[in-house]
């Protein structure tokens, strides 16, 4: 667009940054939430028209960008994601256990090994054998 120092030029080119910064701020608020982007999305969300965004050739390809690498799967929105603080929390409670497992496995591992050791000092099991009468 060609400078135009008149009022009316100027206003007309703030009105048009205005809502670049909007298409733009939409664009980065949907795709950090994880939302489908769309040139209608985009447009509602951004109070533009669509056809301003196709006709804009960086926001168009900008949006067509970001549509094209949502094949994949959903991110998850930024306001569901796992925090640092709770995965370390997460992480402590699953040591825990861990270690809790680890001593419980120890002592039955220990109470067999006793028991038969006793079933082997009690001499020669009679299973196994038949008797006759």
């Amino acid at each position: 667009m060609p400078h135009d120092p008149s009022p009316l030029g100027l206003a007309s080119q703030a009105k048009s940054q205005n809502a670049i910064t909007r298409a733009r701020t939409a664009l980065s608020a949907m795709h950090d939430a994880g939302t489908p982007i769309t040139f209608q999305s985009v447009a509602q969300h951004a109070g533009v028209s669509r056809q301003w965004l196709y006709k804009n050739a960086q926001l168009r390809a900008e949006i067509e960008k970001l549509r094209g690498g949502q094949t994949g799967p959903r991110r998850v929105p930024v306001a569901q994601r796992t925090t640092d603080a709770s995965q370390r929390q997460r992480n402590a409670t699953l040591a825990e256990d861990n270690k809790r497992l680890r001593a419980e496995n120890t002592e039955l591992k220990d109470e067999l090994a006793t028991l038969l050791g006793e079933r082997r000092a009690a001499g020669p099991s009679t299973r196994g054998r038949h008797h006759t009468a």
